[in-house]
């Protein structure tokens, strides 16, 4: 294998992107991409908010100028996500590891928002090879690259959709610590006691604890369950039947029967 030669996807997010490729029914085109891809005639890719940028070389001697656009969320998109990722506790850690979680397309969904380009209307993409077609293979290349490269790095996908990992965690860390010095309101991570915080000269409060949170929410909370969908509901039954508190027994004040 060349330098440049690019494995096939590894991983399953990263064979979930060109399976969504694919699924655009562009025909061959994205086949010839692949190959393009798999031989090493992507010399360089560069990804940004919304962009990606490729040399891609073909049959004459200066490397073809490829540039792939997407749409970026809109603030309050990204407000819905983040919310998201705030109840998920296990998304960033997964992240940071360098695995993908399960339902993360699902959760961007559930803010409204598509994790991959779920139409090629989503895109736009040129190239300055003298091919009219578009995508041509070498666009089809540069997208399948992009696809391998999440294997080893999945926050790329992230910021390609416009939050580059440090800028993420940032925004977590930040919205937790604005939550916590403003006491129980929208922003706190899910695991703040409600009301535990101190206003500027007033003394810390610890408040009544709250009822737990229902079975079924803290499930939900630690992410998919590897066991067949059948049997969710039996075991947020159990869940619930462990976590709950036995009634205390009855005190005999000393009266005959």
């Amino acid at each position: 294998m060349s330098p440049r030669q690019q494995p096939p996807a590894r991983r399953w997010w990263s064979q979930r992107f060109i399976d969504v490729l694919e699924g655009y029914g562009l025909g061959g085109r994205m086949e010839r991409g692949r190959r393009y891809a798999r031989s090493g005639q992507v010399l360089s890719l560069e990804v940004g908010p919304g962009r990606l940028a490729a040399r891609v070389q073909g049959s004459r001697r200066t490397p073809y100028k490829v540039m792939v656009e997407t749409e970026l969320p809109q603030d309050e998109e990204w407000a819905a996500i983040e919310g998201v990722f705030r109840q998920r506790l296990g998304w960033a850690a997964k992240l940071l590891a360098g695995e993908v979680p399960e339902d993360l397309e699902a959760g961007f969904r559930q803010a409204g928002v598509d994790l991959f380009p779920a139409d090629w209307s989503d895109l736009e993409a040129e190239c300055s090879c003298p091919d009219w077609e578009v995508p041509c293979k070498h666009i089809a290349a540069s997208l399948h690259v992009f696809a391998q490269r999440l294997d080893e790095d999945p926050w790329q996908l992230l910021a390609w959709r416009g939050r580059e990992r440090e800028a993420l965690m940032q925004r977590l860390r930040s919205t937790a610590k604005a939550g916590a010095a403003a006491g129980p309101e929208e922003g706190l991570p899910p695991w703040w006691p409600q009301g535990l915080a101190a206003r500027p000269g007033e003394r810390l409060v610890i408040p009544d604890p709250l009822p737990p949170d229902p079975p079924a929410r803290v499930l939900e909370r630690l992410g998919p369950i590897p066991v067949p969908e059948a049997l969710v509901p039996g075991l947020v039954e159990l869940y619930g039947a462990i976590t709950t508190p036995l009634p205390e027994p009855e005190l005999n004040d000393g009266a005959e029967d």
